[in-house]
């Protein structure tokens, strides 16, 4: 078939069946004599071709989705490379799918989309990344709770405590403003902790005092400039003065788990 041969219905079928441009459609036609199966095994290849040029690309822009019922909650974060793509329907559609597709099969299930997250990269023409997923299953009097901060929907968290709804709501609240990265101190890794304590230790600020208050100095330094940054129960509470941890305390409540994801440069 020449390529004057190519019947425009048969153009707009593949674009509807593809959703590639016109001229992406025409062409993969042209290449395959009008085979249709073909043109599309075609346009996903050039999709994946196009995917793995542009794979290394930060993907700074994009949003995060959430979805809680009574079962489980569910937090993605899918990234862009513009903030443009962050709006754009097929990306927005292809976020969804991914949230969906969490929430159903769990976050390894994610991977099952990379075909259409590759064919996306071909259309829009910028990398498309899955930057996270997460799915907490509800067990027994455990609460979970979900909150995506507004307007840019970048930054968002999910948790699974023992408490109330409110207390879970407003712990998703504050993870996301205090970006903790660890639940207690003992997840810290050791040799975290000890790379922390050496440069304190090394730090003028501490040389310069005498020998025997040093190590108390170091361990203040470390609860105030390090614990209290990076350790959810050692945090102040966004809501009041007190940490986190007083304040699950005061509620009998716990954190089980939390997920936070934030896009960004």
């Amino acid at each position: 078939m020449s390529t004057t041969e190519i019947p425009a219905g048969l153009v707009k079928q593949l674009r509807e069946e593809t959703g590639a441009g016109m001229m992406d459609c025409k062409r993969a036609l042209q290449e395959t004599g009008g085979d249709v199966e073909a043109a599309k095994r075609l346009l996903r290849e050039r999709g994946m071709a196009e995917a793995g040029k542009r794979a290394g690309r930060e993907t700074t822009e994009g949003i995060v989705l959430s979805h809680v019922d009574e079962e489980r909650g569910t937090l993605v974060a899918i990234g862009s490379e513009t903030e443009p793509v962050s709006k754009n329907d097929a990306f927005l559609a292809f976020a969804q799918k991914v949230l969906e597709t969490v929430d159903q099969d769990g976050p390894e299930a994610a991977e099952t989309l990379e075909d259409e997250r590759a064919e996306l990269v071909g259309k829009i023409g910028e990398n498309i990344a899955i930057r996270g997923a997460s799915r907490f299953d509800r067990n027994g009097d455990e609460t979970i709770a979900a909150y995506v901060h507004p307007p840019a929907n970048k930054i968002g968290v999910l948790v699974k405590i023992r408490g109330s709804d409110e207390l879970a709501k407003q712990l998703a609240m504050h993870i996301s403003f205090a970006a903790p990265r660890f639940r207690s101190r003992d997840e810290v890794p050791a040799e975290e902790v000890d790379a922390e304590r050496t440069i304190y230790e090394n730090s003028d600020e501490v040389q310069s005092k005498p020998e025997q208050v040093r190590p108390d100095i170091v361990e203040g330094m470390l609860r105030k400039r390090f614990f209290a940054q990076t350790v959810l129960l050692d945090q102040e509470w966004i809501h009041e003065s007190k940490t986190v941890e007083k304040v699950l305390e005061e509620q009998d409540a716990e954190v089980l788990d939390f997920a936070r994801y934030a896009l960004g440069g």
